[in-house]
């Protein structure tokens, strides 16, 4: 058995000497063996590997050291093998520990496995019931899966139950908006019937004493015809219709002309009859006078055969019967005479009512046909009256204007084309009902918004050119009487300019302002000239095109290079002319010149196609007519000036889609119509300084827009739904140009001689 060394002073020294004073502590293999007590020594394996290879040196000592040293060392190894057998005590301890511990672990790892093996079957068990509950589940879900997708169906369903619930719920509104429209359009209309019928009121109060009389006079009539309806069907039939239609009265005359013949000639039967009845009369009353006669002869036979005892019984009651037979002849002849003389007295009767009925037809007849002339001339002389007073108001609405010196406006809206793409329902435009307001006034919905303009006239999609040129016709002619007159066509492309001012070449219906203006002005030449006025004509024609001036009558060919390069300069006189350099002028003496050289120009001008419009004008076209007057009677001189000007049409790049030389064209015709734009504003606003110079087509049009002219715009309207932004801003610019003032107009006459040549002012 292996004890502690007692006694553990020294030999912890010794062994701390050979150990270098480590700590002395045992370790085994990798590990260390902590806490093992050998008397009060630990040996770590450095220090017993150190004990076991430990050699001293006893070559200089005695044999007593040489004892000491070994004893020492003996010692050592003792309590070293002691500390292991200590140690390995420990160890066999430690390992029964750990067989237990072991022991206790198998047990309660069997424990734990049977513990594990019920869990698992517990688990088994949880897990089959989850499998089942979670196919339930899978089924579940499959079921809510297609409930789902059922009740998405349904959803989409309701969706578009309720998008069409919308839609028709839109609709239902647009029409309740058509309807408002429509309704508030027939207030507006009632409103201006009572405008209207105010205005009548005055008429209508002189009027009234002359139909209360017609009314009483019609009454008679009435009695007069109930009368008549008693005595015939026919006559009733035909004076039904006698209430002031002059051919239902001409049917009641020819239908009482025919009862009157059929009267007539039953008088005639009645007559005949009559007369016949009065001859079988006077024969009944021979034969009853011849009768008389043969009784008073039988009975003065009878008396005599009385007398004469002589003459037989039989003869006698012979006689008798003859007698009473003639007798009662006679009596039945009388009676038939009487029956016919009343049948004779109420034929007469009968003929005498007729005759009376016809006569109060007749009467009656031509009474309300002279009522009805008085009526139709009443008519005539209000309409006269009323067209008279439109021209009044015109004519004063133009002397207004002349004295305020304002721009006139008017606007013309093209009809639909089948390109627009749009129906009767989804109109954008419309016109006013209003008395002060029709004719004049043209409204834009736009949003649900409803935009309002009025101008000096305004032509509705059906209204033709020469509803349109009797309205200019007038400012056209005087050109002749002196003054300077500018009309030009303004809007969008494709807005229907250029068919306004040229018309459609070859049609006569469809000519142009230009074409009827040109006509007129030789026709009124033609008849001034019987009270002394002698015309010269003189007629020029450009274009600007990409703010370059480009004459059209030139002789020069379009591609020529003379013609690209040469230059045209405007110039203003201190009268107000405008001169252009250079400019081809043609004296012209006939409508058919004009039209050839306007045919010529038309072959020139510059044209092309956008998206907007097939045939479109790239260039703004002028057309200008000077007229010298001379009446060599009075020795009176006028100098007028026509310009008519058809302006290229203003458009959206993102709408046209012009590239290439049609974007450098529509850049050129949006800068001009920008620039007309502020010298417009710049006169509304009546600025110092009106920007004419920037642009050709401004400068040009200066003496038109500032000077003492008589200027017209007509802006022409596309109604297609696709142009309404466009056709907005055409309006909202076309009022801006009627609300400018200009010089007032002055006629342009001397008695001396004055320089003729060409000017545009």
């Amino acid at each position: 058995m292996v004890r502690p060394a007692n006694g553990g002073g020294k030999p912890r020294q010794v062994l701390s000497e050979v150990n270098g004073d480590q700590e002395p502590g045992i370790r085994v293999g990798s590990g260390s063996v902590a806490g093992s007590d050998c008397g009060g020594f630990e040996f770590s394996k450095e220090g017993v590997e150190a004990l076991l290879n430990e050699r001293k040196i006893t070559k200089n000592m005695s044999l007593k050291e040489k004892c000491d040293v070994r004893q020492d060392y003996i010692k050592r190894l003792r309590m070293c093998v002691k500390c292991f057998q200590e140690h390995e005590v420990e160890l066999l301890l430690k390992q029964e520990q750990d067989v237990k511990k072991l022991e206790f672990a198998e047990k309660r790892c069997g424990d734990l496995e049977m513990l594990m093996s019920q869990k698992e079957e517990e688990l088994n068990s949880i897990i089959m019931e989850l499998r089942k509950n979670c196919t339930a589940l899978q089924e579940k879900f499959a079921k809510e899966e297609s409930e789902k997708s059922s009740a998405l169906e349904s959803l989409i369903k309701e969706k578009d139950a309720r998008l069409s619930a919308e839609r028709s719920h839109v609709s239902v509104m647009e029409e309740l908006e058509r309807a408002q429209r429509e309704c508030s359009s027939a207030n507006e209309k009632i409103s201006s019937l009572n405008d209207m019928y105010k205005r009548l009121q005055e008429y209508n109060t002189g009027l009234q004493q002359y139909n209360s009389k017609l009314q009483s006079e019609l009454n008679q009539t009435h009695e007069a015809l109930k009368h008549a309806e008693k005595q015939k069907a026919i006559v009733v039939e035909n004076l039904s219709n006698l209430r002031g239609h002059c051919k239902s009265l001409q049917d009641q005359l020819n239908a009482a002309k025919t009862s009157s013949n059929e009267t007539m000639k039953l008088k005639e039967a009645l007559a005949s009859e009559v007369g016949r009845l009065r001859l079988d009369l006077q024969q009944v009353r021979d034969d009853r006078d011849r009768v008389s006669t043969q009784v008073q002869d039988l009975s003065t036979e009878v008396s005599k055969y009385k007398e004469w005892t002589g003459k037989s019984t039989a003869e006698l009651g012979n006689l008798t019967t003859k007698s009473n037979e003639l007798e009662a002849t006679c009596s039945s002849q009388s009676n038939m005479i009487k029956k016919l003389q009343e049948k004779l007295a109420a034929a007469e009767n009968k003929l005498e009512m007729s005759d009376l009925s016809a006569f109060e037809i007749r009467t009656g007849y031509e009474e309300q046909q002279r009522v009805n002339s008085d009526l139709q001339l009443r008519l005539a002389d209000a309409e006269l009256k009323l067209v008279e007073g439109e021209s009044l108001r015109k004519k004063l609405h133009n002397t207004i204007l002349e004295l305020k010196g304002n721009i006139r406006v008017f606007c013309r809206v093209r009809p639909l084309l089948f390109d627009d793409g749009a129906d009767n329902e989804s109109k954008t435009v419309s016109f006013p009902t209003t008395t002060d307001n029709m004719g004049r006034g043209i409204e834009l919905l736009q949003n649900g918004q409803k935009h309002s303009f009025i101008f000096d006239k305004v032509f509705v999609p059906e209204s033709s050119q020469e509803d349109v040129f009797v309205e200019v016709s007038q400012l056209v002619q005087s050109a002749l009487d002196g003054y300077k007159v500018c009309i030009f066509a303004y809007g969008q492309t494709g807005s229907g300019k250029t068919h306004t001012m040229m018309g459609t070449p070859g049609s006569f219906d469809d000519k142009g302002l230009i074409p009827r203006s040109l006509e007129q002005i030789f026709e009124s030449r033609q008849t001034l000239q019987n009270q002394g006025w002698k015309y010269d004509m003189q007629v020029s024609m450009l274009e600007i095109y990409n703010e370059t001036i480009r004459d059209l009558l030139t002789t020069n060919r379009p591609g020529s290079t003379e013609l690209g390069t040469k230059q045209y300069a405007i110039k203003h006189d201190a009268n107000g002319n405008t001169h252009v350099s250079d400019l081809t002028v043609v004296d012209v003496r006939s409508s058919r010149e004009v039209s050839f050289l306007l045919s010529r120009a038309a072959q020139s001008r510059s044209v092309g196609k956008t998206q907007m419009n097939e045939q479109s004008s790239r260039s703004h076209f002028v057309f200008t007519m000077r007229i010298t007057g001379v009446n060599e009677g009075t020795e009176q001189q006028v100098q007028g000036v026509l310009n008519l000007i058809d302006l290229a049409g203003s458009e959206r790049l993102s709408k046209s889609g012009s590239t290439g030389d049609r974007l450098k064209e529509t850049q050129a015709i949006n800068k001009s119509l920008s620039s007309l734009s502020d010298v417009i504003f710049a006169l509304a606003k009546k600025e110092e300084h009106v920007p004419y110079r920037n642009s050709k087509l401004t400068y040009l049009l200066q003496p038109c827009l500032g000077g003492n002219s008589k200027t017209l715009m007509v802006v022409n309207v596309s109604p297609a739904p696709s142009s309404l932004n466009e056709s907005l801003c055409s309006l909202r610019f076309a009022a801006r140009v009627n609300a400018c003032e200009i010089g007032t107009p002055r006629r342009q006459t001397s008695v001396k001689p004055f320089d003729a040549r060409f000017s545009y002012g």
